[in-house]
């Protein structure tokens, strides 16, 4: 579908005049001055997560020029579209439904069907490894989406993990990462899961060679039992030696895919009821997102709100903050979902784009990034907007710790937004620095389920609002390409037709 691009808008231009007028100079403070209800006006309570967007720089006519703008690019049909399964993925020509991954069994959809029918295999299998003592160590072998929501949810779901089962994660093609994992495991008690759609990937079948050859050195000798894979090349898998595969479609983009059979380890981690609990946390996400009016959408509000600082206030970055320690992977995640996406120069019909899109998403779990990059967000030259995400109910029973953790996600954001004044100027802190604030009642399968899956919607909403196409990601390609032929030229130290640079390195590379 063929839709007005955002600076052809009146929004647009409205906009502009807004920022002009009011949001180069707005003050966070004056704002909590004038507007008694700013706290309730900029929060709400979405599935499973409550965000508090007040101590942002935005107010209630900004905010409805945004909405404005969204109506005139035609989200809402946009929206419909992808989940009616039309191909918005226009130049792969792909339809886009990861939302049906987690959505209930619809008897009459071939595509709903079939999800479930590989779930429920999947999940068989995820509760005949849980129950199989002599099986100590599952190692995930993949890159990119195949890796990175897998390992994040584990992580993250550390409280629900089976006990007396280790997991690791291998995606590097440098084999001091394999190594280091290899070096701990024996054979007889290790299970890997092969995550590659097409079979091929570089990364991941140097990685599965080196896994099966270590495998086979240390005595293994039933790679059937020992190997599975999560690929829709069955036959590669067969004879790989691999007889175990949970299949998925070429409408589940990688970075969407922990969905999917790629979450098996997820699976296996937290068990059936488990993975079940994370789907329905996605699935309510999904129908806020789909039913909700756009005033009250928060994956909307999110994404307009981006939209609002790239391109108007001119912010480069955001800083991620998860208060939890669980959530380590958090940024990584959001990195691939939100930069693969939306980095794009293009529109969806290969325009040059004349506005900025995606940020450069980056951070660290608090407090550490407290004692690390802190200091730049609160006197560097640069406004950075922050986002905290706080958990009420912590899963341990250290007392002490949590009230300290979460008064600090809250000390933070209030010192951003407030600063202090220091007319000697070593000490202060000019305030007026946005952030965002979100709470989860506990980290739960359900809980996280929904925060991804707003942070999906998000990057959906501001990718349609800037025009481009968010499901396709060909910015990897050209690298895998010259990665092929550079690893044929350092082994037989051609360098003709390369540029002088990296001629040069093929030399140095080789000891030349």
């Amino acid at each position: 579908m063929t839709r007005p691009r955002c600076d052809e808008t009146p929004a647009w231009r409205q906009l502009q005049e807004r920022f002009r007028a009011a949001g180069a100079a707005f003050d966070l403070r004056q704002a909590f001055a004038q507007e008694a209800g700013r706290f309730d006006r900029f929060s709400q309570l979405a599935p499973h997560v409550f965000a508090d967007l007040s101590k942002n720089l935005v107010d209630a006519p900004t905010e409805q020029l945004l909405l404005a703008l969204a109506r005139e690019t035609q989200l809402e049909d946009y929206r419909a579209a992808m989940f009616a399964g039309e191909r918005i993925n226009n130049t792969e020509q792909r339809a886009v439904k990861h939302w049906l991954l987690r959505a209930p069994c619809n008897a009459v959809d071939p595509d709903s069907v079939a999800v479930h029918q590989t779930l429920d295999a999947m999940l068989a299998y995820a509760e005949q490894v849980r129950a199989d003592t002599a099986i100590t160590d599952i190692v995930n072998i993949g890159i990119g989406g195949s890796d990175l929501g897998p390992q994040m949810v584990v992580a993250a779901l550390d409280a629900f993990r089976i006990r007396g089962k280790r997991f690791h994660f291998v995606s590097n093609v440098d084999g001091h990462e394999l190594d280091a994992v290899l070096k701990g495991l024996k054979a007889e008690g290790t299970l890997f899961l092969v995550a590659s759609k097409t079979f091929t990937t570089l990364e991941t079948m140097t990685n599965a060679r080196s896994a099966r050859a270590w495998f086979e050195q240390q005595g293994g000798r039933d790679i059937a039992r020992h190997f599975a894979a999560l690929t829709t090349n069955v036959e590669a898998a067969r004879a790989f030696g691999i007889a175990i595969t949970f299949g998925f479609w070429d409408w589940v983009g990688g970075r969407y895919s922990l969905w999917s059979a790629i979450g098996l380890p997820i699976a296996i981690a937290i068990g059936a009821q488990g993975f079940r609990d994370l789907l329905a946390g996605a699935h309510a996400m999904d129908e806020h997102f789909r039913r909700e009016p756009l005033e009250r959408n928060l994956p909307v509000r999110l994404g307009l709100l981006d939209v609002w600082y790239r391109d108007f206030h001119g912010f480069t970055s955001r800083s991620i903050a998860p208060y939890h320690g669980a959530l380590g992977r958090l940024p990584a995640y959001l990195q691939q979902l939100e930069m693969e996406s939306n980095g794009k120069g293009v529109d969806a019909q290969g325009r040059p784009l004349p506005y900025a899109t995606s940020p450069v998403l980056w951070g660290e779990t608090g407090t550490n990034g407290q004692h690390a990059y802190f200091q730049m967000l609160h006197q560097g030259t640069d406004r950075v907007p922050v986002e905290f995400i706080a958990v009420r109910q912590p899963a341990h029973a250290l007392p002490g710790h949590h009230g300290l953790l979460l008064a600090n996600a809250l000390a933070q954001a209030q010192a951003l937004m407030q600063g202090k004044a220091d007319p000697g100027g070593h000490r202060n802190f000019p305030g007026n620095r946005p952030s965002t604030f979100f709470l989860l009642e506990s980290l739960t399968p359900a809980s996280l389920g929904a925060l991804v899956a707003l942070h999906e919607h998000r990057v959906f909403t501001s990718g349609a609002v800037w025009g481009i196409d968010s499901f396709d990601q060909w910015g990897v390609e050209l690298g895998k390409v010259l990665a092929g032929d550079l690893a044929q030229r350092l082994a037989s130290g051609d360098t003709q037709g390369l540029d002088a640079s990296t001629a040069g390195l093929v030399r140095r590379l080789r000891g030349g």
